[in-house]
């Protein structure tokens, strides 16, 4: 049986990269995805692993990538859809200067891209992950894998990120509402890790430097996380993790309160994968984009 084949989408820095050489260890062959090669001194071995130039807020350019990611090894197991990047735009600090520049006039378009990369990048890398996992030629785990890189923005807001906070929020109730179906249809595990602050390329300059020492969690921390969800034992699905300083928080999905005393035989979150399957196939299959 091969090993098993990951692909690391934000793989050359970071996180992406510390995932990368921590898989490598383990014995995974890693499929990098990202903007910019990964530096020279990380001396990845190149029979294990493939880096691929890709823009994840792209279809075409993640469509192309994960191509040829599969047709490298002729499998997929694992997708960590980590790529991300901060805020592009800012709303009321430049209201004033929107102003004197535009007058009547509506204001430049803002620059959304964070949203492509980091909530957009995700979905479609989950699409495109489940369509060649399904293609795998045989089975070397039990289920699929997928985690997606969210934040502690994604459970607690950050008034000076507002893009940044939204696509967090938006990665953690992607994976728990992609987690029920995506394991009962297609055989896949979706996770969300939400680092709290850790030293990457991410944080702009002055940032790190100001940040107090005992406030920074360790990669070996994300690390673990990532060791939780990739254990076919415990088998999480549709879990949010915090991961911050040297512990891992578990946060549950929440229940809207008083659901358990509406009268009905299928629970009201079903309730809405039932009436919107079938109607969200027939979208799917109309697209022309």
């Amino acid at each position: 049986m091969s090993s098993p084949v990951a692909i690391v989408t934000g793989a050359s820095s970071g996180i992406g990269l510390a995932l990368t050489k921590h898989l490598l260890s383990q014995n995974w062959s890693v499929v990098l995805l990202d903007v910019q090669n990964p530096p020279a001194e990380a001396a990845l071995p190149k029979d294990k692993s493939l880096y691929i130039h890709c823009d994840v807020g792209s279809w075409d350019s993640q469509a192309a990538a994960f191509k040829q990611a599969f047709e490298w090894k002729g499998r997929l197991d694992f997708a960590a859809l980590n790529a991300g990047i901060d805020d592009r735009d800012d709303i009321f600090r430049t209201a004033a200067l929107d102003q004197a520049e535009f007058g009547n006039h509506a204001p430049r378009k803002p620059d959304m891209s964070t949203f492509d990369v980091n909530l957009l990048g995700a979905y479609y890398g989950a699409k495109l992950f489940t369509h060649y996992y399904l293609r795998n030629p045989s089975k070397s785990r039990k289920l699929g894998c997928i985690v997606m890189t969210s934040s502690m923005a994604g459970l607690y807001p950050h008034a000076g990120v507002p893009q940044y906070t939204a696509t967090k929020y938006g990665v953690v109730g992607l994976v728990r509402s992609l987690a029920p179906v995506a394991l009962k249809v297609s055989g896949i595990r979706v996770n969300s890790i939400c680092p709290a602050f850790v030293p990457t390329n991410l944080a702009p300059p002055g940032l790190m430097e100001a940040w107090p020492k005992s406030g920074i969690t360790p990669m070996s921390t994300i690390m673990r996380a990532y060791d939780e969800f990739l254990d076919e034992e415990k088998a999480w699905n549709g879990q949010c993790v915090e991961a911050s300083l040297e512990e891992l928080t578990y946060r549950g999905t929440p229940v809207p309160p008083g659901s358990e005393k509406v009268e009905i035989d299928i629970h009201p979150l079903r309730l809405f994968d039932e009436i919107y399957r079938e109607r969200n196939i027939k979208f799917a299959r109309r697209s022309k984009i």
